[in-house]
């Protein structure tokens, strides 16, 4: 493959008597590097997402409540951000991405990368605990695989609305925690704030989305994620549930897919007008700045976990 670099023989270095052996093949394209990274790292949070839903569902109590379901994508999220943070950013969620090219922190050309490795490492999530929980599913349902009803199990893979929510008032409350999402993020990214302490990043994260969840669960399943909610929606089309993961809900469907950008938007630019713009130069008039201080660069990108992504021009 091209992406490949040959093998070479780098030899053995010697420091403090310790033999330090060279890797010998290593992708030289950073595109592909980037994408396998936040393919995994999405497969990563999906795969113990989804899991720790299907658990609940299916053990009917037994093996934990709604509050496992918050804990467990929590701490999925800074898993997924400790695979990929420092090599894609980690973003895992089409509206993060969306929303650093709206300002600058990741380039357009490489939208259409993110968003297809993210679907790709959704669905392959949902696939794998579908696997995984196969006999647990049809044990729970009887084998009829419903989206609505009491032994409804579409909804562990993609959300669905409460019986009562409209799709206007889905809509706002996708669009309302989209902002809070990336408000937030916004907040422990920013270096002349109080940001998330150096290494402490993905359980920072992971604490928000415990929190979105706690506070903004219940009306719709707090999907905050267009590719997040999709793939799995697609999986579930096509593995049994049929067309009905589409109807359902007045056609729900299409509400995380276009509310979630806008609220990522939103709560990102909100949080440039109110704070992030009237920082002063200097935190303090008789000192340096220190390295934390300054701003980030353009080149930068802050992910939805907060994790600093390398430089994006290097070699494609």
């Amino acid at each position: 493959m091209k992406d490949l670099v040959e093998s070479v023989e780098l030899g053995v270095s010697q420091r403090s008597g310790v033999e330090l052996k060279q890797p010998k093949v290593w992708l030289r394209s950073e595109l592909s590097r980037v994408g396998l990274a936040e393919f995994l790292s999405t497969y990563v949070m999906m795969a113990l997402g989804l899991g720790s839903v299907a658990q609940v569902v299916t053990g009917q109590g037994a093996f934990g409540q709604y509050l496992s379901i918050n804990l467990g994508f929590g701490l999925a999220v800074a898993m997924g951000v400790h695979v990929g943070g420092n090599v894609s950013g980690a973003h895992m969620n089409g509206a993060v991405s969306f929303t650093m090219c709206v300002f600058g922190r990741l380039q357009w050309k490489r939208l259409p990368l993110y968003i297809f490795v993210q679907l790709c490492g959704s669905f392959l999530a949902a696939a794998t605990i579908y696997a995984i929980y196969y006999e647990a599913i049809y044990d729970y349902c009887g084998g009829n695989l419903t989206v609505t009803g009491e032994r409804a199990t579409a909804g562990i893979f993609a959300t669905y609305p409460a019986p009562y929510l409209s799709l206007i008032g889905g809509f706002v409350d996708q669009v309302f925690g989209t902002a809070m999402l990336l408000l937030c993020l916004m907040a422990l990214s920013d270096q002349k704030n109080k940001p998330a302490a150096r290494g402490a990043e993905p359980i920072a994260v992971g604490l928000l989305v415990v929190l979105i969840g706690l506070s903004l669960g219940s009306n719709s399943g707090y999907a905050i994620n267009p590719t997040r909610d999709i793939a799995p929606r697609v999986f579930t089309a096509i593995a049994g549930w049929g067309w009905e993961v589409f109807r359902s809900g007045h056609g729900w469907w299409w509400v995380p897919l276009v509310a979630t950008p806008i609220g990522g938007v939103l709560g990102a630019g909100l949080y440039k007008a109110f704070v992030e713009m009237h920082h002063p130069l200097f935190a303090g008039r008789d000192r340096e700045p220190s390295e934390e201080s300054l701003p980030l660069k353009k080149e930068q990108n802050i992910c939805s976990d907060v994790c600093v992504k390398p430089d994006t021009n290097g070699n494609n």
